[in-house]
């Protein structure tokens, strides 16, 4: 068996309890352009645009755009908090 530790035994051995539901929930951390357009409720298109203006933040994985899902919830908290002070 493993010698896993702390977090890390947690971790392996919820995968081994509750099966993949773990692991997607784990992976959706970082997401790809289709998943993160979905969670954000835009288009690809658009967000390929907001990635290559640099306003979200993004980084490629081979050839293909990822994002972390913290990340898009900041952007996102920044956006609500914009429109907020421009309706004050």
């Amino acid at each position: 068996m493993f010698d896993l530790r702390g977090a890390a035994h947690a971790s392996f051995r919820g995968v081994i309890e509750t099966g993949w539901t773990f692991l997607v929930s784990e992976s959706r951390e970082v997401m790809n352009v289709r998943q993160a357009s979905q969670y954000l409720g835009i288009s690809p298109d658009t967000l390929y645009r907001y990635i290559t203006e640099g306003e979200i933040p993004a980084f490629k994985l081979g050839n293909r755009w990822k994002l972390r899902k913290t990340i898009l919830d900041r952007w996102m908290e920044r956006k609500m908090s914009q429109v907020v002070a421009r309706r004050r």
